[in-house]
């Protein structure tokens, strides 16, 4: 193969083009079935219990004077909070994907020396939490901080603030972009690849090939992505929070901390649910009909990109990345703790308990994440219904919807409904361990259905076809074709929802059993007292343990 630069020798010759329905998918008798009773039922089940928390907000939103209402629409700063919420939704989200998508092809498509661990070193930012990220680089770069000690002595007196929707914009995006990453690395890897060996044969150059054949494949994979991270950018707290960013998030939390303020809170939620539906909306328009179906996968021979002399800055770029978003967090955070007091407190005492219950939760919610994503997903895929699709949105909703307002949803849920009456023995689930798993699948179960609707889109119809013509069931069709093509989808669904809820703050300090402490929850006490170095045995296990959940997700892959 020629390196990149090669012109082509027949501009006009055709290039290749991706599959598209009218390839013969649309032929498909699995496309042209009847809606399954069964399956839109059990979607639909799923769908309610997604959206069932909005039940409060609505509940709390019709209990606000209209005046008042009106009032908090119309006033200038409410203007202006929801101005600031899109430009961070939009500000990540390119920035995200500017940054995952050459990193996805760096890291599959060329020679890249050490690819495995490049691969590990740029998907890893996903297992640090953005609150923890925001800390560590206020530590870094706020007045008089770090940074600035380092520049005085050249004259430099004052450095931009990293406070502010700037600042919020560019940490969110350091501990996001691989959601994008990872969706878009999968596509690669999966993608039929003898299509790229037409256009090449042809003397396309990769330039062309790779707009013409290679996007149009793995763009429903980045819009995946992509979409993920619009949703966790409106819908994040703690980084806001803590950088001061007058974003709805931070807003809520304001008002529900005031007295007498849930209504409010409440009322301000519904209006970033509308913001929500505005993203899915957007999302939908740009994914149009990416229905890619291949015979095979990571079918072809095309050859890896040879860099040359640019594979060192290449590995400065993966370099770079890693140094930023993870040494940087990881050495103030061993500093912190390096510089701690000696004696500490028997209330900030570490245990190991905080690390089983941490990856105790997490567990079940991606098991359960997955097993309510999977029937979503197919339906949504498989099935071009109405319902299917309307289904499939509203499993996104409480992806959006502040870890803190669901939080609040179920303790209210949980003090009115939340005792069940078994006879002679009564069980309240009022903070207990359900009620919180529940929390987690709300919040991030559109990692699971992106994830896993991806991998069903990838999977041809006709496989299924031709087992039903052999007399196999759709059950046993499922179990025994389908399943296997899926699972790495799964799977890297399952190990994004684990990721995500090692990580969720406002929903564990909120619905937790009494006495039942997580990583989370133990660094948010001890950067809540001041006590940073506290804070560090935690956050270095959490970043370790989620850290290795990376590698279910990678391992599914074939690097």
């Amino acid at each position: 193969m020629t390196d990149e630069t090669d012109a082509a020798s027949s501009p006009s010759a055709p290039t290749p083009t991706a599959p598209t329905p009218a390839d013969g998918a649309d032929a498909s008798p699995s496309t042209r079935d009847a809606r399954p009773l069964g399956l839109t039922l059990l979607s639909g089940a799923v769908a309610a219990a997604m959206v069932f928390p909005l039940t409060w907000l609505f509940f709390r939103a019709s209990e606000v004077d209209p005046q008042r209402a009106y009032g908090i629409v119309v006033r200038p700063r409410t203007f202006e909070i929801l101005a600031n919420s899109l430009l961070l939704m939009v500000g990540v989200t390119i920035l995200s994907v500017l940054v995952a998508v050459p990193l996805a092809v760096l890291t599959v498509r060329t020679d890249l020396p050490y690819r495995r661990f490049w691969t590990i070193v740029v998907s890893l930012p996903l297992a640090i939490p953005s609150y923890i990220g925001a800390f560590a680089f206020v530590s870094v770069f706020r007045p008089r901080g770090i940074v600035q000690s380092w520049l005085e002595p050249f004259g430099v007196t004052e450095l931009p603030s990293i406070y502010g929707l700037h600042g919020a914009t560019i940490v969110i995006t350091m501990y996001t972009y691989p959601y994008v990453y990872i969706t878009t690395r999968a596509a690669l890897l999966r993608m039929d690849t003898s299509l790229v060996d037409a256009a090449r044969t042809l003397n396309h150059d990769r330039i062309t090939t790779f707009r013409r054949v290679t996007l149009p494949q793995i763009r429903p994979a980045v819009v995946a992505g992509a979409l993920l991270v619009a949703l966790y950018a409106v819908s994040d707290f703690g980084t806001p929070a803590f950088l001061q960013a007058e974003v709805y998030t931070r807003q809520i939390f304001l008002e529900h901390r005031s007295f007498g303020g849930a209504d409010y809170a409440a009322f301000l939620s519904i209006q970033l649910i509308v913001v929500t539906l505005f993203i899915l909306a957007v999302e939908s328009r740009v994914r149009g009909d990416d229905t890619i179906h291949t015979d095979s996968i990571g079918a072809g021979s095309e050859d890896l990109i040879r860099l040359g002399r640019l594979k060192y800055p290449a590995m400065a770029v993966c370099a770079l990345v890693g140094f930023v978003t993870l040494a940087v967090p990881v050495l103030i955070y061993l500093s912190w703790l390096a510089t701690s007091q000696a004696d500490v407190p028997a209330s900030f005492q570490f245990q190991w308990s905080f690390v089983l219950n941490s990856v105790y939760v997490a567990a079940l919610a991606a098991g359960v994440a997955a097993v309510l994503a999977l029937p979503v997903a197919y339906l949504s895929a498989r099935y071009d219904t109405l319902l299917g699709h309307v289904f499939e949105r509203l499993t996104y909703v409480g992806f959006a919807i502040p870890g803190i307002v669901i939080g609040l949803a179920l303790v209210y849920f949980g003090a009115n409904y939340g005792t069940l009456d078994l006879g002679p023995v009564s069980i309240s689930i009022q903070h207990s361990i359900p009620i919180l798993v529940f929390a987690y699948v709300v919040r991030f179960i559109p990692q699971s259905v992106g994830s896993t609707r991806t991998s069903v889109l990838q999977v041809n119809p006709r496989l299924d076809e031709a087992a039903r013509t052999l007399g196999h069931g759709r059950l046993e069709t499922f179990r025994k074709i389908t399943l296997p093509l899926i699972a790495p989808g799964l799977v890297a669904g399952a190990a994004l929802v684990f990721l995500t809820t090692m990580k969720e703050l406002p929903a564990t300090l909120m619905l937790r059993p009494t006495g039942f402490e997580t990583l989370v929850t133990r660094i948010w006490a001890a950067e809540s007292a001041g006590l940073y170095g506290y804070a560090a045995i935690p956050a270095l296990i959490l970043i370790v343990i989620s850290g290795l959940s990376m590698v279910i997700i990678l391992r599914q892959e074939d690097m």
